[in-house]
């Protein structure tokens, strides 16, 4: 049964990928559709307010530049109102100024798409902060990563043609994606008891006649764009988790198939691009392929439980419970703990500093690969690059100058490529060392032992990801922690994705290489088992020392 429950949620996704995945090719083709008819007369209006008379397209620097900069207004005027939140409207609690680190990691993560928290939802942010920074940004980030995507793919797939113009996509990724699927996800949420109100925190009184406050707000709103941009952040501190936020197992599937879908459908949306829809399956399969590796481990290991529990003599028939609410369950708990790194969203339904040793080693390497599914965009960027990098292997072993998509991959592109893959594991591994060897990081740590390392690595796998889950038994709200992973998830967020509008600035302009006998096929069922080879290989040469230091290590200690 609970087996069946995971495969039917996996079936819908996988039903959703063509018709999602058409519906967002339609959006970005800038080729005159039906959706031209519905949106067309607010965007040209917006167009008009921002002053975008012409939308030509951009260079890749042109590009990069304008979404650069366009982050950089978000994140000032975000800090300024965190900072002076008190004195604002919309303040029913008196919820006091927020601190100036603690202010700088917020304001960064949640530009950066991780919106990894160093504060408490419901106690650190008035409800203008919440809608105004928090909510705000949810949609900006997604459409950032979103038009960089497309943009990426444009360069791949398109013909002496530049990649587009960033505030052409970024409109149009608010105005016809996040903003009608987020309202529709909203008033479903409403409807199955998610609060959405502006009223403040309930007094109430219990029956032994204490008085309790319960925190309330514009739940339902944020839990929609939230999941819907891969973004993770809660209202609540105890995210998915709170009965408000998720408060049954339909809201709970609503949940994860609103950060699963979209990411699940951009291979398809590339496939289109590419006038090859197989090159789009094949993406998608090497994904999903991992994905079910890695949610089948999760899952396994939670339902086994913990050896010393089983030890002790205890009842442990229904698996590890620990961090667990009994409204989901083992599978729902799995489930969503895979989908969440996997989608890099961060959003969690259990406390996964309480998974078992293997469990807790699933979201954490699905974070390092970066891959599977991934973020708003910023997943299928870093498959396609490992798709290079496949083809710039196979071209190699057989002496030939390699291609993808009639594009010859050359010097110039792998040097680009390379800088990314290898930025990801360095700002991973080396704060984590860091914060191993000084006090300011070492004191943070809850659980001495291998799961201290554990919690370590997660804090900065899932920064450098742009997740923003966390083991939370880390005592993470210090001025270092606060800025070294702020700046982890700045260069987690901006180096892979200049770096590939700098591929795919450098591919657009090449003329295509006509198909050969000698051409290496890319939409077939070999790369799809090339490609997940390249992108484990890549993976476990930089990151199986760490695993085997944390969970690898703690999992065989308990046994």
């Amino acid at each position: 049964m609970e087996i069946l429950q995971m495969a039917v949620v996996v079936a819908v996704v996988i039903l959703l990928v063509k018709p999602l995945g058409t519906y967002v090719y339609h959006v970005f083709s800038n080729e005159p559709n039906w959706t031209d008819r519905i949106f067309g007369p607010v965007e040209r209006l917006l167009y008009k307010w921002i002053g975008l008379k012409k939308r030509n397209g951009m260079t890749w620097k042109t590009y990069t530049l304008s979404f650069l900069l366009t982050n950089v207004v978000l994140v000032a005027v975000s800090y300024i109102i965190l900072r002076v939140q008190t004195g604002l409207p919309f303040n029913p609690n008196g919820i006091g100024n927020m601190e100036q680190s603690l202010a700088f990691n917020t304001v960064i993560s949640f530009i950066t798409n991780t919106n990894l928290q160093h504060y408490s939802g419901e106690t650190g942010l008035t409800y203008f902060s919440q809608m105004a920074v928090i909510m705000m940004m949810m949609f900006t980030s997604a459409a950032t990563g979103f038009s960089v995507a497309i943009a990426f793919v444009r360069g791949l797939t398109s013909k002496g043609q530049t990649i587009g113009n960033f505030f052409e996509d970024f409109v149009k990724a608010h105005t016809r994606i996040f903003l009608p699927f987020a309202f529709v996800i909203t008033l479903v949420l409403v409807a199955l008891q998610v609060p959405q109100t502006l009223d403040p925190t309930l007094s109430v009184t219990t029956l032994e006649g204490a008085v309790q406050h319960i925190a309330i707000g514009p739940v339902a709103s944020l839990e929609s764009i939230k999941h819907l941009g891969t973004n993770g952040g809660g209202f609540m501190g105890a995210n998915s988790a709170h009965p408000f936020e998720n408060p049954n197992p339909l809201t709970n599937v609503i949940e994860i198939v609103s950060m699963w879908a979209l990411p699940a459908a951009l291979p398809y949306t590339f496939g289109l691009f590419a006038k090859n829809k197989k090159q789009g399956w094949v993406i998608f399969s090497a994904m999903m392929c991992l994905f079910l590796v890695f949610l089948a481990t999760a899952y396994a290991s939670e339902k086994a439980g913990t050896p010393l529990i089983h030890s002790l003599g205890a009842d442990a028939s229904q698996g590890s419970m620990e961090g667990k609410e009994t409204r989901f369950g083992i599978a729902q708990s799995a489930l969503f703990t895979a989908v969440t790194t996997a989608a890099t969203t961060g959003s969690v339904d259990n406390m996964h500093d309480t998974l078992t040793p293997l469990g807790g080693m699933v979201p954490m390497a699905e974070m390092m690969l970066n891959v599977v599914f991934g973020g708003k965009g910023v997943g299928l960027v870093n498959m396609l690059m490992y798709a290079i990098l496949a083809v710039f292997i196979c071209g190699l072993m057989v002496g030939r100058t390699p291609e993808f998509l009639g594009r010859k991959i050359e010097p110039k592109e792998m040097k680009l490529i390379a800088v990314a893959i290898l930025a990801h594991p360095f700002i991973i591994l080396v704060p984590t060392a860091l914060a191993m060897a000084i006090d300011a990081g070492s004191s943070a740590i809850t659980n001495p032992g291998f799961h201290g390392i554990s919690q370590v690595l997660y804090e900065y796998t899932s920064s450098a990801a742009n997740n923003g889950s966390g083991f939370e038994g880390l005592a993470d709200n210090t001025a270092f922690w606060n800025v070294s992973t702020g700046l982890v998830m700045l260069f987690g967020r901006y180096i892979s994705m200049i770096a590939m509008l700098a591929v795919a600035g450098s591919l657009v302009r090449k003329q295509p290489v006509p198909e050969t006998l000698g051409t290496f096929r890319t939409n077939n069922a070999l790369f799809t088992g090339l490609l997940a080879g390249t992108v484990i290989l890549i993976g476990a040469l930089t990151f199986l020392p760490a695993i085997a230091l944390g969970p690898v290590a703690e999992h065989l200690t308990m046994r």
